[in-house]
């Protein structure tokens, strides 16, 4: 469990991973040297990664695909540490019976079916059935969409003060990543809040320079950044998987309701026999069952749903998930500081 101060932090970065301690500290009314170390001691402890990420190379050719792969349950494990080692593959968990696994991938929209899993699986594998849907919208705001059944977010003004400060795109040719780009990118992958003059460091450039090279990377959306929260060191393990359906006129306003709940981590309009997905954490089935039949039984334009709970989270976007605690997968990378 966490206390009111924790979680406004988490909530602050969740909505601007880069944002300055001091500009937290404004908001939420605490000393940057006390925003500071509550931060790094939720780093230290596994619960949050700022990860920097690059971007989707390819524009409109490539989809985030939702992969749903049924094998013996002795096989599972194989599968799963092929998985989390892809650099394509930004989710994996294990689902209740250790017969299925559902990952995210990023691949090409003209791949068939088997080529999206063909080179992230041993060849070996014993896979009895694959289901593969493209992820066509996500759902949710930056103040909204993220997971915050932790509690103690901050409030609408609080948020919209922080948006006020995110770096705005700056204007120009988009740019991708070079190989000078490398050390920096590493970098970030690492700890995505790490000061310009460790990146400076790294790269050998001027802190300006890094500040310029930065700015392109991200108006370009070749640089992203993303915040893992590990929700079981936060009181809630219990995370389930739900595929629904809706008429689809209204698709679009079921999907941004799902987004806007505290419990709900992800929402997704996607292919396949259910048109929309969510990822739902909670603390206990009872809570489950209450998220089930009140937040989402009062959406009547939901006509099916199904439920699968998850057993064992793998890998979330940059950090994979080991002895408890979210960890760097490159761990020789160690990046000192962070963005203050």
């Amino acid at each position: 469990m966490i206390d009111s101060l924790d979680g406004q932090i988490l909530h602050a970065l969740q909505i601007s991973p880069r944002v300055p301690f001091r500009r937290i500290a404004e908001v939420v009314g605490a000393t940057e040297q006390t925003v500071a170390r509550r931060y790094h001691r939720l780093r230290r402890n596994g619960v949050v990664r700022v990860v920097g990420l690059e971007g989707v190379d390819g524009g409109t050719d490539w989809a985030h695909w939702v992969c749903r792969i049924h094998a013996k349950p002795d096989r599972i494990p194989h599968l799963a540490d092929a998985l989390i080692r892809s650099p394509d593959v930004s989710h994996a968990n294990v689902l209740s019976g250790w017969t299925d696994l559902v990952c995210t991938i990023r691949a090409p929209l003209g791949e068939s079916r088997e080529d999206v899993l063909l080179q992230r699986l041993p060849r070996t594998s014993s896979v009895i059935d694959i289901d593969i849907d493209v992820v066509l919208h996500t759902f949710g705001r930056p103040t909204t969409a993220p997971w915050t059944g932790y509690g103690h977010k901050l409030n609408a003004q609080q948020a919209e003060q922080l948006l006020g400060v995110v770096d705005r795109p700056v204007t120009g040719r988009p740019s991708r990543p070079t190989v000078e780009d490398r050390p920096m990118l590493d970098a970030l992958a690492d700890d995505g809040r790490a000061p310009h003059s460790r990146l400076a460091e790294c790269t050998g450039w001027s802190v300006a320079r890094v500040r310029r090279r930065l700015a392109a990377l991200e108006a370009a959306g070749s640089l992203l950044y993303d915040v893992d929260v590990l929700p079981e060191r936060l009181g809630h393990p219990l995370s389930a998987m739900l595929w629904l359906t809706a008429a689809p006129q209204h698709v679009h306003r079921v999907g941004e309701q799902i987004a806007a709940h505290d419990q709900v981590a992800f929402a997704a309009a996607v292919s396949g026999s259910k048109n929309l997905m969510a990822v739902v954490i909670c603390r206990d089935v009872h809570d489950l069952y209450e998220y089930l039949t009140t937040r989402l039984g009062a959406i009547d334009e939901v006509l099916t749903y199904e439920v699968s709970t998850r057993i064992q989270r793998l890998k979330q976007h940059g950090s994979v998930i080991a002895h408890g605690r979210l960890m760097n997968p490159n761990p020789t990378r160690t990046p000192r500081g962070s963005a203050g």
